[in-house]
């Protein structure tokens, strides 16, 4: 089976029917049987939704019309699990799901319910069949749906990956923490609640601070771990998707990193990734922290730790909320304009101005017996602010600049993956 997928697509407006970016780049495309975009946005339109009080850090919404000029680039599966599903509460959830299953594009990953946001979608191609399975580490607890129960509905929302954190520190640091945190009485309230039953006992080598979990240990690190009932979930997905499938893709939406670079993966998602290939998916899909990160080929199944943004138009966003203009001192009386230029400092910083936010890659992948034979990777960069007409901005065009395939290559050695120039094509060796 030929597969091609691309990350994250923060759309705000309809493209050009004659943007040179679909000459380039839908053939390509199209050479996957299934060929899967992350839908980071919601859709409806204006005044149908209220916003919700938390957003994934811009307030994404546009009109509904914008999927066919994703699906011209030839897409046919998609994901909108991400941190941005509510930004317009329950009803943007709702209508977003409504506009893509009317679409006619395969999705997973978002449900009226927890089983139905969890539950496999399946593609039909001549070539096999694809199944789509979609997770989430990064949101607001109120976005994970909920399960249904004999008396109680379920609740609309994402297929999360919660996590369980604490933090484990030396002894005379904890010691010190843990007399900080009782002589400012930071949990006090806290161990009444564990007291009288509504909150889990905390032994002698634990404290709390703000609802985190500082333990006593040997050294000081930083511990986050999937939880088993989310784990179990997924491998139940998993089996069914793959006695039901030819090929069984993973979307992940993560924005967590371990040390101080955008581009580390959390060592929990690459547990996790090595988790799903495990119980038998064939390829891991990440998106979420906007750039590139490492590629591993796991026991010969591509994961892509993060494909970064195939398109980015933060820039281009119509409106917001008043939490929106509130969070940089403003009133919705003020232009988005004003908004924009006050978060970005005077338009230089943030994602739009970072031209790593804009490289990404293309990659292509064939699959026989169940088992990897090719692996290609095509250059692809957004249209920089400046660099073309306004409409091009944040869409994507076959990079000129390759210097960057350079640090995806070296950022993907320590997992044993190889990236190498062939005929214009970058492959991966297998």
């Amino acid at each position: 089976m030929k597969i091609t997928a691309v990350g994250d697509a923060l759309i705000q407006r309809r493209i050009a029917p004659d943007f040179e970016g679909y000459s380039q780049l839908r053939p390509y495309i199209m050479r996957g049987d299934a060929r899967f975009f992350n839908l980071e946005t919601t859709l409806n339109y204006e005044g149908e939704c209220c916003a919700s009080q938390f957003s994934g850090g811009t307030y994404m919404r546009t009109i509904p019309e914008v999927l066919e000029d994703l699906k011209a680039f030839g897409f046919n599966m998609t994901s909108f699990n991400n941190n941005h599903t509510m930004d317009y509460s329950y009803d943007g959830l709702i209508r977003t799901l409504e506009e893509v299953e009317k679409s006619g594009l395969v999705h997973a990953g978002v449900g009226m319910n927890l089983a139905q946001a969890s539950a496999p979608r399946y593609l039909e191609t001549s070539g096999g069949r694809a199944a789509l399975i979609a997770v989430n580490t990064s949101f607001n607890p109120a976005m994970m749906a909920g399960e249904q129960t004999p008396r109680i509905p379920g609740r609309p929302g994402i297929n999360g990956l919660r996590i369980d954190e604490h933090v484990e520190v030396a002894p005379g640091d904890f010691d010190v923490i843990s007399r900080v945190v009782d002589t400012s009485g930071l949990n006090v309230q806290a161990k009444i609640e564990q007291k009288e039953g509504y909150r889990a006992a905390l032994s002698d080598n634990e404290t709390e601070i703000g609802g985190l979990k500082i333990v006593r240990g040997e050294t000081t690190r930083r511990v986050r771990k999937i939880k088993k009932e989310d784990y179990d979930r997924i491998a139940k997905s998993i089996e069914e998707a793959a006695w039901q499938a030819d090929e069984v893709l993973i979307s992940i939406h993560s924005h967590q990193l371990d040390g101080d670079a955008k581009e580390n993966t959390a060592e929990f998602v690459v547990e996790f990734a090595h988790f799903c290939i495990d119980c038998g998916a064939t390829a891991v899909i990440g998106h979420g922290p906007h750039l590139l990160r490492p590629i591993e080929i796991y026991k010969g199944h591509p994961i892509f730790y993060s494909l970064g943004d195939f398109i980015t138009q933060l820039y281009n966003v119509e409106f917001g909320p008043q939490e929106f203009y509130g969070k940089y001192s403003l009133t919705p009386q003020d232009t988005m304009y004003k908004l924009l230029k006050t978060r970005s400092r005077d338009f230089t910083v943030g994602l739009m101005e970072d031209k790593r936010m804009l490289e990404t890659v293309i990659p292509y992948w064939e699959t026989k017996d169940g088992k990897l034979v090719r692996l290609e990777l095509l250059p692809v960069m957004g249209v920089m602010k400046g660099k073309g007409p306004a409409f091009e901005m944040g869409l994507p065009k076959l990079a000129t600049d390759l210097s960057f395939m350079d640090k995806l290559a070296k950022i993907s050695e320590p997992f044993g993956t190889k990236i190498k120039q062939e005929n214009g094509v970058f492959v991966c060796e297998l």
